[in-house]
């Protein structure tokens, strides 16, 4: 009888070994929770995620789109283990958890490396990876007039600016970090400067209505051949570099062995452009996430067709 229950002792511990931290039967624990924030790019890249980790894993995932309040409320319920891991971009994390004033003189490695150590030691979270993108503000200029003025960087704007109408949303606008420190920095005097409100900015940039305006590198719009604009290079540094990453939780690594091999799929993996790409397929040919996540992913080889 001993050497029977033995045996069974063993083969039970060996068939919790074969169902692993995935397994069905540990449903409620295996479960990886993701959260975004709602933005279009938030949207696609939980997506993203989530399909790699079902497919390595074969984790149950638990993706809840669009937290309000981004990063205010996303990184409190990632404290309390409501959530296991979401995207999020490396001056957010800097500036609204950390605490710290932003900082472009730092390189994205060496903020990668200071946001890993100082997660880790306050919140028991790291980073990993970058995804390649940096969504940051930058200027945008109306094609042609990029062309007549030879404009390519911020600082060419400079003498050009007073035959020209820069159109932004107010808030932009009004910020001390937006257009004052745009135009103290590169020395811009435009000839008018408009209101306008962010969702037109560019309808008027093609309508000649205005000829510069503020944007976000990954804007839907910036992803179509469609829409002649050019983005300005930022070469004296002013804005601060927001680069996606992966903030997750210890425990979850921990609880899930490979998923750190996972996430690291997401390792440069996307460019500006083609991140601005993405959201055009959604926001503008009205795609579904999931199936413009899915494609992307196939063509790049890392999930099966």
């Amino acid at each position: 009888m001993k050497l029977k229950a033995a045996l069974s002792g063993a083969l039970a511990a060996l068939l919790l070994l074969t169902l692993g931290a995935c397994s069905p039967e540990k449903e409620e624990a295996a479960a990886v929770r993701i959260a975004t924030k709602p933005m279009t790019e938030q949207y696609i890249l939980g997506e993203m995620l989530s399909l790699l980790i079902q497919q390595d894993l074969g984790c149950e995932v638990e993706l809840t789109k669009g937290i309000g309040g981004g990063t205010s409320n996303i990184q409190p319920a990632m404290e309390q283990g409501e959530f296991d891991l979401y995207p999020e971009y490396t001056s957010s994390g800097w500036v609204l958890v950390l605490g710290h004033e932003g900082d472009s003189s730092l390189s994205k490695e060496e903020m990668l490396q200071q946001l890993q150590r100082e997660y880790e030691e306050q919140f028991g979270m790291t980073w990993v990876g970058l995804y390649g993108f940096n969504n940051t503000y930058t200027v945008a200029v109306r094609g042609e007039v990029a062309r007549q003025y030879g404009l390519e960087t911020t600082s060419d704007l400079a003498a050009a600016a007073p035959q020209l109408t820069f159109g932004g949303n107010p808030d932009y606008l009004e910020r001390a970090d937006g257009f004052p420190a745009l135009c103290e920095t590169y020395g811009l005097s435009f000839g008018e400067v408009t209101d306008i409100d962010i969702g037109l900015k560019y309808q008027a940039l093609s309508s000649g209505d205005i000829d510069v305006t503020n944007a976000y590198t990954t804007d839907a719009q910036l992803g179509s051949a469609d829409n002649d604009v050019v983005v300005l290079e930022d070469d004296l540094h002013l804005q601060v570099d927001y680069f996606c990453s992966t903030v997750v939780r210890q425990e979850a690594l921990e609880a899930h062995p490979g998923l750190e091999d996972t996430l690291m799929k997401m390792d440069g993996l996307l460019t500006d452009q083609e991140m601005a790409q993405l959201n055009y397929q959604v926001e503008v040919e009205g795609r579904d996430e999931q199936d413009v996540a899915r494609d992307f992913l196939t063509q790049k080889g890392l999930l099966e067709g």
